[in-house]
């Protein structure tokens, strides 16, 4: 089996599009929490709470014939692999192009807009407002396929479209790929664009937060007074490479993916289930060949749902026990869905590298009912560790793992 790194990191989020910029909010606890005017329009939705991106500055080079079938969240996800790449020292490499390099990369959904016009077909019984790429944009795959047309990707396309776990499975499938020996390189992770469609999909099951006139109080994960989980948006690109081609081109590795684990519950759509959410952690710890001893910080999920904190925090501290180091970087984003586990892999392994690690914004009071952990709260930590570890989990029962381990 092939060892896998990570030679670029990128992203969009509503606390900044660059690192120094996000470290700076999860430091001084800035939201990126926003009251949303827009929604002010649709009867029955109960939340006005959004994580809107930071804003976009899309180069020259983003013209409109190389962007014409992208819509927002196509447009984050190749705007942050493109940012990867170039940390990585791949752009214009040969290996880009010559079949080398592949991706995964999902979302929840592709763009609403798009989507929009199809049911205005529907219900108007007439075509107008759709065009030759109004699908390309609509399609469940379209980040993953604008970013292969954008760079010329001849390797293979994973498609992960599986909610919150896109971005973690994305970078999980690329990592399976390369140990394989079938890719030598891969794009992954996850992106999603922010709209009231999804947040009244939350709102219908009474998940949403609605403290409306009060949005950097919330999400509060893991806390007591919880109030449900607020949408965000962003994308999330990190660049995985075979370990001996990393090397014989000189590149700086930042990080090595060690394991990977993903499962599904098998038993309800969208309860959580606290056995499985243990066994994919278990799956990815003997990916590994660790025990749990050596994952010295958690990345939780924390969606400030009561049924998703609880179930996954008790499976956490099942596996690891009460000393474990757990945060929630949600506190700070809200839940970016698609993008979410590849903007939180980021994280992580930026904190592995800078031995401080961020608190779970807007938490106080942790929920007696969640399991006994060291929850991380107030200015962060400063720790020393080799391995950590970011979790994900997904409506349909998706549980997804990963471990990184600091590059010496």
């Amino acid at each position: 089996m092939k060892r896998v790194v990570v030679t670029g990191m990128a992203g969009i989020s509503p606390i900044g599009n660059d690192w120094p910029e996000m470290e700076k909010a999860l430091r001084t606890g800035r939201s990126g929490i926003r009251y949303m005017d827009s929604w002010d329009c649709y009867e029955g939705l109960n939340t006005r709470l959004g994580g809107p991106a930071a804003e976009l500055n899309l180069p020259a080079h983003f013209n409109r014939k190389r962007t014409r079938t992208m819509g927002r969240v196509s447009l984050m996800a190749t705007l942050a692999s493109e940012r990867a790449l170039e940390q990585a020292g791949l752009l214009g490499d040969a290996a880009v192009t010559n079949g080398s390099m592949g991706v995964a990369y999902g979302s929840s959904t592709g763009s609403t807009d798009a989507l929009q016009d199809f049911a205005h077909m529907l219900n108007r019984k007439s075509t107008e407002g759709i065009n030759a790429t109004t699908y390309i944009r609509m399609m469940s795959h379209t980040a993953a396929v604008n970013i292969a047309v954008y760079f010329g990707l001849q390797g293979r396309v994973i498609p992960t479209c599986s909610a919150c776990t896109s971005g973690s499975q994305g970078i999980g499938y690329a990592y399976e790929a390369i140990r394989s020996g079938n890719q030598t390189l891969m794009l992954g992770g996850g992106g999603e664009e922010l709209c009231a469609s999804e947040a009244a999909v939350f709102d219908t099951l009474f998940a949403t937060s609605v403290l409306n006139d009060k949005p950097t109080q919330t999400p509060r994960p893991y806390d007591a007074n919880r109030d449900g989980l607020v949408i965000g948006e962003g994308a999330g690109t990190l660049v995985l490479e075979e370990l001996e081609h990393a090397q014989t081109r000189g590149a700086k590795i930042l990080a090595e993916i060690a394991g990977f684990g993903t499962n599904c519950d098998g038993a309800h759509v969208t309860q959580p289930n606290a056995n499985t959410m243990r066994i994919a952690m278990e799956l990815a710890l003997r990916d590994a060949k660790l025990a749990p001893e050596a994952i010295g910080y958690v990345n939780g999920h924390g969606t400030a749902t009561d049924r998703g904190d609880v179930a996954e925090t008790l499976a956490t501290s099942e596996l690891f026990g009460t000393r474990q180091k757990i945060s929630s970087v949600k506190g700070h984003t809200g839940h970016t869905l698609g993008a979410c586990g590849a903007l939180e892999a980021w994280a992580t392994i930026e904190m592995l590298n800078s031995d401080w690690y961020a608190p779970t914004l807007n938490l106080e009071n942790v929920d007696p009912r969640c399991g006994e952990l060291d929850y991380l709260t107030g200015e962060g930590r400063s720790m020393n560790n080799e391995y950590a570890m970011s979790n994900n989990f997904a409506f349909g029962g998706i549980n997804t793992s990963l471990i990184f381990k600091r590059w010496q």
